[in-house]
Order: structure tokens, then sequence, then C-alpha cells
């Protein structure tokens, strides 16, 4: 017995797990507004709850697709003097023959992916990456393109003997329902949508004219001609373009992401024997793994967290973080409250109080109140400031040193590539002072790091570790080992092999999309990690996917009570059970706010992608609920200042994002990180209105008085030549 289902639209045949139908484009789906649970076209009430699902009109089932960013690419296709042929033929020949080439020209855009927006006339238009993406839709669309050119010269009498001119072109756009009540349609709008029918216009009869974000994805796949600048009407300035005139036999070799461990025995080893001399000798160390994204380097230090945890070894950790929420010392700030059990909803007066009593069991010798000072500052806990920089770094240092002497302890230090000047300062610092442990601080970066901090290779305790591509043996064996249940394993593997380029994260994520349903015959394979992710996030049921999608507000972690703020429709706990089961997110062993679950991505690049689909009224609206979410929660909001600042401004509330831009820059002056005090000022200084000069004058003082200590403390270095190893004796 067939398992397929028809679509309420147009009738076409359609597999279960599909979306959206591949005819017209309509929602297969339908989700419940009471429990999130999606239902087959024909169901009035919710399978799952029993609520009523509303109209059975197919408008309003397709209408639940909502709005969405998208990057996609459009085609638009032309029959080049057809106004001429109208003028002397009947209107129902005109009729049949426009509709014989429609016909054809839908057909090759359906077969390779694409779906027909719509017909004006003679002129077609068809999108690839809405409603569904593919990790290859500017290759899908150029090819369709070619298909095109090839149909019509093949059978030029259906044309009429009339030649096609084809426009392609890839960008953001929205795709979205626009039109009258009575006849509201999905379709693509924005400047990549105008681009492409400006390029079909300036093409030449039987050519395909391609902008450049669609040459730059298919440079390997596609060969092009060269072509002058095209003067298009309405444009700024001339649009780049490219003549596709051949499809390449081979795809082009693709770079992408992170995934289980094979192949990484020599690193493992390196830094497990730095580990173990590290514990043996009391030295501490420094280890910075670089690489690309996706090469693995977290998979790494999860490896040798394993094993030090197997020799009940303390591991903390600590992330920079990529965008606007940045705050001064962050990833510091998290190895402290990790080793002090303070949690975000703990108030500045408990979480004091956890601080205090752990320095009094690490060092019963010494005054914990006087240690505290600093190491508040550093983690946010306190208004206090201290006139001198190196009273923080001393009590960093000695607070390092007492953990590690109290039990062997590894620190992972993530994204270093996004951490703040004050930071690497204080780890500069740290990497010279620390002694008589055993302490090992592991940073993962990606490869511009060091190009960026070119001095940090110098530092003389680093040990700096390149991660590349994994070898093609151990590629193959990651491979197998994820596609093993696929029938036909040998070839699957081999694509895998072949667009992996080495790239755990995209050998990973790949081989979950070919698992997870991806057509069998598709020629292409993924042409970036982006395309790759976003097609198989066109894949999870409604529910799942618009849950995902509101995480992705919050950040790169978030927390259970957050998406319950966001008002995330159906059995919250069930569909994030599900998502882990899909590896697309990871619960943490930990949360930092008490009573609550908290969650991360699986890899920052899933939580970009779905970020990016969101439309930014959407996003104004989530961010504002994140921002309230953590002022009721936190338990001192002032020490997430940073964060919710950076929830606010997306939120559009310049005035409240001021308000944390100001308690964030105060605190980053009091730790000393100037640098980091001076860009929030900054920041603060865009959003504050041009009639309210009294604030602005604030902020510049407070902006001038973080300039003049930066500078000054500068010119100690320089001018004193006081190293790294000459600087303040640390607190005794």
């Amino acid at each position: 017995m067939s398992t397929s289902i028809s679509c309420p639209a147009c009738g076409e045949s359609a597999e279960p797990a599909q979306r959206f139908c591949g005819a017209c484009g309509c929602a297969l789906q339908r989700a419940c507004r009471e429990c999130g649970a999606s239902s087959p076209p024909g169901f009035r009430y919710c399978g799952e709850c029993g609520a009523t699902l509303g109209s059975e009109d197919p408008a309003v089932g397709a209408a639940e697709v909502g709005e969405e960013r998208r990057w996609a690419t459009v085609l638009f296709a032309d029959l080049s003097g057809f106004t001429a042929l109208s003028e002397r033929t009947d209107p129902e020949d005109v009729r049949s023959m426009v509709d014989r080439c429609m016909r054809a020209m839908g057909e090759i855009v359906e077969r390779f992916g694409g779906a027909v927006d719509k017909v004006i006339g003679d002129a077609l238009m068809a999108v690839f990456g809405a409603p569904v993406a593919h990790d290859d839709d500017p290759a899908r669309a150029v090819r369709a393109a070619l298909e095109i050119q090839q149909q019509a010269s093949r059978n030029a009498e259906d044309f009429c003997n009339l030649q096609v001119r084809v426009g392609v072109n890839t960008g953001e756009v929205l795709f979205a329902r626009v039109g009258p009540d009575s006849r509201r349609e999905l379709t693509v709008m924005g400047d990549a949508v105008n681009t492409a029918a400006r390029l079909q216009a300036a093409a030449p009869a039987g050519g395909v004219m391609v902008g450049e974000q669609t040459r730059e994805a298919t440079g390997g796949d596609i060969e092009y001609e060269d072509t002058a600048p095209v003067l298009a009407k309405g444009k700024s300035a001339p649009l780049r373009a490219w003549l596709a005139r051949s499809a390449t036999p081979a795809p082009a070799e693709r770079l992408l992401s992170d995934a289980p461990f094979v192949g990484r025995d020599t690193e493992l080893d390196l830094l497990w024997r730095t580990w173990r001399r590290t514990r043996t000798q009391l030295r501490p160390a420094l280890v910075t793994v670089v690489g690309t994204p996706g090469v693995g380097k977290s998979r790494l230090a999860r490896e040798l967290a394993r094993r030090v945890g197997e020799e009940e070894g303390l591991i903390l950790r600590g992330r920079s973080l990529p965008y606007g929420e940045r705050a001064a010392y962050g990833a510091f700030a998290q190895l402290i409250t990790d080793a002090c059990g303070i949690l975000a909803n703990d108030d500045a007066r408990a979480a004091r109080a956890k601080l205090i009593r752990r320095l009094e069991d690490l060092l019963p010798d010494e005054d914990p109140k006087r240690m505290a000072v600093g190491l508040s500052i550093l983690a946010r806990l306190t208004e206090d400031a201290v006139e001198d920089r190196e009273l923080l770094f001393a009590s960093a240092q000695r607070f390092l040193e007492a953990i590690a002497r109290e039990r062997p302890t590894l620190i992972v230090l993530e994204d270093l590539q996004w951490a703040d000047h004050g930071l690497l300062a204080l780890l500069a610092a740290l990497a010279v002072r620390l002694a008589d442990a055993p302490l090992l601080v592991l940073a993962l970066a990606r490869s511009e790091f060091l190009d960026a901090q070119p001095a940090w290779a110098q530092l003389p305790t680093n040990v700096t570790l390149p991660l590349d591509a994994l070898a093609e043996t151990d590629a193959e064996e990651l491979a197998g080992v994820l596609l093993a249940q696929l029938p036909d394993m040998g070839s699957a593997v081999a694509r895998v092999k072949r667009a992996g380029g080495g790239n755990p994260l995209l050998i990973e994520e790949l081989a979950a999309w070919l698992c997870e349903g991806a057509e069998p015959g598709s020629e292409e394979l993924p042409s970036n990690v982006k395309a790759m992710i976003a097609a198989r996030l066109d894949q999870l049921p409604v529910p799942e996917r618009q849950l995902l999608l509101s995480a992705a507000v919050v950040g790169d972690v978030f927390w259970q009570g957050s998406l319950k703020a966001l008002e995330v429709p159906g059995p919250v706990e069930e569909l994030l059970r599900s998502l882990e089961r899909r590896d697309l997110i990871r619960r943490l062993p930990r949360s930092r706010i008490e009573g609550d679950r908290e969650l991360s991505f699986k890899h920052a690049l899933i939580r970009d992608v779905a970020y990016s689909m969101l439309p930014l009224a959407a996003r104004r609206e989530r961010h504002a609920a994140v921002a309230r979410f953590i002022e009721a929660a936190a338990g001192e909001s002032t020490a997430y200042a940073s964060s919710l600042a950076h929830h606010w401004r997306h939120a559009g509330e310049g005035a409240r994002a001021v308000d944390y831009l100001i308690i964030a820059a105060d605190q980053a002056g009091r730790g000393w990180a100037q640098q980091e005090a001076i860009a929030l000022c900054d920041q603060a200084l865009e959003l504050i209105p041009e009639g309210d000069e009294a604030r602005k004058r604030r902020v510049r003082l407070r902006r001038y008085v973080a300039l003049q200590k930066a500078w000054h403390a500068e010119f100690d270095l320089r001018g004193q030549s006081k190293s790294a190893g000459e600087m303040s004796p640390p607190i005794s």
C-alpha cells in the first residue's frame, strides 16, 4: 500500500516526510497552535491533542510557513523576440506556444530542485532555496539554466525558433506571502531578485548571465566566460557579470566542518604527554590549538578532557563570544564562577559569599576578602574598582595556582580569536607568572588568531599546535562509521569523502543529511556548510524547526526557560529531546541558572544559519523577550550588562541598550580592560539620540577617562620595558 500523500492545493503526490509540495510549494504539514504537533492535509483536528486546526483552505495551510530570510538563487528566463512574434500570430497559437515553453522550462527547474515562482507572459521566474533549500542551489540553478538553453536549441520548433535569455543571481531574500486577501501567494523579494531580472535583460539571446555571488559559489562546477559589467537600470553601480558556457563534469573541492574523533592520535598524544609532565613536574603549560572552523579543535579538547577526568583531574571551561554581547574578561569570568559554584541567578551577595567560602578553602592562610576584590571585578560580581590592573592579574594567578594545587586542573578556553584585549593581556601575563602547580591551559582558536596576535606565539611557555585536515584514509574511515546503515554505503562514502576535504564537521553534517533522506539521485554535493545546514534544517518537522530558530536568538547557549519566555509552541521538552537525538543541540551537564536546563547548539554554524533565517521584525520581538527573561532570571542583572545591551539593541530598544552599555563600560574600566570600555562607549554614543547632548557628554567623558588610562598603561609598558615576568609580585 502506498504511503504517499496528496497536496491539498494541486493534488500532486508527495512523501510523508516532505514539508512542502514539490510542485506548487504548498505546506504539507499543519502545525497545531496549541501543542505544536504536525498533522497531514485533510485533518480538521490535531492528531496529538484534539485541538481544532482551522481552515482547510490550502492558502491558509501554506501561510503557516510564515516569513523567513533565505539565501536563495533566483532564475529569470525570457523568450527573446516574443513581442514581434505575438504581433503576427493568433492569440490562441501564442497561448499554445507559451504554454509549451513554460511547461518545458518549469519541468527542468523542478528536476533540478527549484520551484517556479511565477509566469508572467513570456517570462518565467524560478527560485532555488525557498521554500526548501539544497546545499548546492546556485549550481542547480545554473545547470537548470544551461539545460533550458539546450532544450530550446534541441526543440526549436516547439519554441517557434525563439531563443531564451536567462539571468541567475544569488543573495539574501525574504520568502513570504504577499497579495490581496483573496490571493496571497508565496514569493521572494529583495535586491537579489531585482538583480537577477536585470541580468536576464542584459543576457544575449541564447545566453545565461550570472551575478557575482552565483559565480563565486559555482566556479568549480561551471565554466564561465568573462563579460563586461552590466549597466542596469536602477542600480547605483555596474553589475559584475559572467556568461555560463557549460557545466563541468566534477564538483569543486569544498572545505567545511567538525565531527567524531578519528585521525588525531598524534595530536592527542602530544597533549596527553604535556598534561602528564605538567602533573608530575608541577610545571604549568599553555598549548594553543589553531585550525579552520570545524577542523576538530573542540573534539580534540573533549577527548583530552575525558582522559583528564578519568584521572580525577578538574576541568574548567571558558568561551569567548563572537557578537555584540562580548564582555571584558568574559571567558575568565566563567572560570571563576564555575570553580566557585556561582549560578547565574545568584544575587551579588550570594555570589560573593560563595567566592569567599571557596577562597577560604583554597588559601586558609590568606585574607579571602582581599583576594575576592580582584576576582569579583574579573567576574563582574561587584561595582568596586582598583587603581592598578596588576592587582587583578595577581589575584587571578594566586587563584588558579591554588585551584590546581588542590586538584590537577585543565582549563579549556574556546574561540580565543574572539577574546577581548583584556583577557588576552591577562592570559599573556599568566603564561609567564604561573608556577609550581599542575595546570594546563588549552586555548582553541581559528587560524587567523595568530595573524591578528603575532606576539602570542612568542610567549615563552606557549606551544602552538596546528590542526590540519584529516588524512584521506581517516576521512574515509569516519564517513564509513557515520554511513554504515545506508544500503549504498560505498557510493555515499565516496560522496562524503570527496566533499569533506578532510574537515570533520562537514563529513559529519553531510552524513547526517544523507541519512535523514537526501535525494539519492542528486548529482551535486554540498558546496558549503551554510547551504548544507540550511538544507538539513528544512527537513525538520515544523515545531522543531521553529524552536531551533527561536533558540538561535538567545545565542549559542540557551535555556529551556528562555524558550518558554519566547512562547515556543508545543511540548518544549519533547522537542528538545528530538533535536538532541538529531544531534543539532546538546544538553550541558551543568546549568548557570538553578532549576533550569541549559543547552547549546552542537556548533555555532548551526545557530548562525538558523538565526539568519529569521526576518528582522521577528528578531526584534524575540530579542526583547530574551532580554526580559535575563532580567527576570539573573540574580544580579548588571552582571549580564553586555548581554542585555546586545539583546535590547537588536530589539530596537536603543535607550535600554545604552543603559546597559554604560554599565558594561564601567565594569570593563574597573577591570582595566580599557579598550573594551572605549568600544562599549562608542556603541552607546551610536544609540543616543541627537537631542540628548547631556547624556552624550557623560558617555564621552567616560570614554575619555578610559582612553587616558589605556594610554598610560601602554606608556608604562613601553617606557619602563616591563616584561610579563617583571610585573608586580603576586598578592601574599
